[in-house]
């Protein structure tokens, strides 16, 4: 197929209603497990192991991203789909007849495994059937299931423990997952492979797995490595090594040389490794200013935190819209300079600020997020060739994940050097102010040092995400003065 070819179905809507199905599944999980782990901790026991029911879905759904992509561009998009969430329903179902923390954890290892495909080929899937022009407008339709999960995600979960066993809140993918394999199994033209003389590179998936694993371990688990982060690194930078000279000897690379030697994929990977640090700033970080600093609870945190969600898909909308009539590049730096100003907006909050003026900066660095990664994803789809167009939509899921990781592990560090400089002597001091209880035994005094300290310390990390931001006005003047066209771009 040629650039901007185009899958003809004539039921493009229930396509992309079954893309959306999915894409909402997959983004729903990891907010309603999190909302439902007392209740399972409470019957499974384990919670020394609560950290790795998370980490050991995202550590494996990070490491199939791009091989789902490649697959997708050599086998088909629907049957690399099936597969991926056929593993994916599959963990589901065993993660409800878990009956210790061990187990779940292993049945999670196998969700994540199928949760690699999802978002990445779902993404590749609309791009397929809609035109250059067309993506820009529907990518709003594929945001906005983010930030509807955002909210339902936690609601649902609180009231499916509440009302059943806590095993539904795995198994309520199920009729979800199905009836999207059903909708694409009807309408989605099975169509033949792009590279059907091409085997997959074994030697690059095990090497590349390998790297990403390790890099991910050193980047997550700095903290309880201790002096055995350095190893772990030489060791994620000997493997990366190893899979560049693979990828550079094989006939069939996992990454096509199309990722390194276009400006607007290079662009869009940068961005999106950019965005995906940046947003750590305010996704881990905000709600332990709203909690310890000014007092608040739970609840407004997460309505802060709601903001962001709300904002994402509004700008994607406006997004798609100002492409068609202006460019990728002004359309960038546009979500760019709004990123910009909400990193900077949370430089502004003080121990008095009210809880409003957070989800106010919440709601502008979501529609700088929302703008940017809409026209990274959209200009990157638009230049694939659709035989590496599945790889290339992969590349820009598996940058924003780095990123997160990345930018958990820098603010990560920067909070921690900030609290030694500031409350050299305080044990926990972030746990001393967060935990209600304790914080009501804490004197006057006490309290305020700690909040100042603290305080001082969320601005060391609120600054590196302005840093982080900046360099988005940078990348997004790396893509060109074009407008998403029907016939080429």
């Amino acid at each position: 197929m040629s650039e901007n070819a185009q899958i003809q179905t004539g039921h493009r809507h229930w396509v992309l209603i079954a893309c959306m199905l999915a894409m909402f599944m997959a983004a729903i999980e990891v907010t309603i497990v999190a909302t439902a782990m007392p209740t399972i901790m409470s019957e499974l026991g384990g919670f020394n192991l609560l950290g790795w029911v998370f980490s050991i879905y995202l550590l494996t759904q990070a490491v199939t991203v791009p091989l789902y992509g490649r697959l997708a561009d050599m086998w088909g998009r629907r049957r690399v789909f099936f597969i991926g969430t056929s593993l994916f329903l599959i963990g589901s179902l065993m993660c409800g007849f878990a009956h210790n923390m061990w187990v779940l954890i292993l049945f999670r290892a196998i969700q994540g495994l199928g949760a690699g495909a999802i978002v990445p080929i779902s993404a590749t899937i609309v791009a397929d059937i809609y035109t250059p022009r067309e993506r820009a407008s529907v990518q709003g339709w594929l945001s906005s299931v983010w930030g509807v999960a955002a909210i339902v995600g936690p609601l649902s979960g609180a009231w499916l423990v509440q009302h059943f066993s806590w095993a539904v809140v795995f198994w309520v993918n199920l009729p979800i997952g199905l009836f999207s394999m059903l909708l694409l199994a009807r309408y989605l033209p099975a169509l033949p492979s792009s590279e059907p003389a091409k085997t997959l590179n074994i030697r690059g998936c095990i090497w590349l797995m390998i790297t990403i694993t390790l890099l991910l371990v050193a980047l997550l688990q700095a903290e309880v490595l201790g002096w055995w982060l350095t190893g772990v690194a030489l060791l994620a930078v000997f493997a990366g090594w190893i899979l560049k000279r693979n990828e550079q000897r094989t006939p069939a690379p996992l990454f096509p040389p199309v990722i390194w030697q276009s400006r607007i994929q290079i662009a869009g990977n940068l961005g999106n490794v950019i965005i995906g640090a940046a947003m750590m700033g305010i996704s881990a970080f905000l709600p332990t200013w709203i909690q310890g600093i000014t007092g608040g609870s739970p609840l407004q945190a997460g309505s802060a935190l709601a903001m962001m969600s709300l904002g994402w898909p509004l700008a994607s909308t406006l997004s798609g819209r100002l492409m068609l009539i202006t460019s990728y590049r002004f359309t960038a730096v546009t979500g760019a300079f709004l990123l910009t100003l909400g990193s900077a907006l949370l430089l502004l909050l003080h121990i008095h600020s009210p809880v409003w003026q957070a989800g106010v900066t919440a709601f502008v660095i979501g529609t700088g997020m929302g703008m940017t990664s809409t026209t990274f994803l959209v200009s990157v789809q638009n230049h694939a060739e659709y035989s590496v167009r599945g790889i290339c939509t992969a590349s820009i899921m598996f940058s924003r994940m780095i990123g997160s990781a990345v930018g958990t592990a820098l603010m990560g560090a920067v909070l921690n050097f900030g609290l030694a400089q500031h409350l050299p002597h305080a044990q926990d001091p972030v746990q001393q102010i967060m935990s209600p209880e304790r914080r009501e035994q804490l004197s006057q005094t006490v309290l305020e040092q700690l909040t100042q300290g603290i305080a001082t310390s969320l601005h060391g990390v609120f600054l590196l995400a302005l840093l982080i931001a900046l360099l988005t006005l940078w990348v997004g003047w790396m893509l060109p003065r074009q407008r998403p066209a029907g016939q080429g771009s």
